[in-house]
């Protein structure tokens, strides 16, 4: 498992979806940073992470782990990690909600 964002951006291929673009960008509060981060960040290949399968398949497996006792606080997340799922994309993050995902719905993960 590779653990440093570094090691990742080195020798994985990235992708930047739309809901971790809001995510990323919502919480900069600097104006320079933010367009520092914004013009940097559209470089990476693009997806649309949302959708009617994305939508159908992370309902699915948030009431997959709600029959386990789990429960993911944050919608976004469930799709961010579906979409993964579905893609077989390894998600980088640093979120304790897809420990679960990688866990029950075999999401592959790289810790940031």
């Amino acid at each position: 498992m590779v653990s440093r964002k570094a090691d990742v951006l080195d020798h994985e291929e990235v992708l930047m979806g739309d809901l971790i673009l809001v995510e990323v960008l919502q919480g900069i509060r600097d104006e320079r940073t933010f367009r520092d981060v914004r013009q940097r960040l559209t470089q990476l290949e693009f997806r649309d992470l949302g959708g009617r399968q994305a939508a159908n398949a992370a309902a699915e497996n948030y009431r997959l782990l709600r029959s386990k006792g789990i429960t993911i606080r944050k919608t976004i997340n469930m799709i961010i990690g579906t979409y993964c799922i579905l893609h077989a994309r390894p998600l980088l993050h640093a979120d304790k909600d897809f420990d679960a995902l990688e866990t029950y719905l075999g999401l592959t993960v790289y810790r940031g």
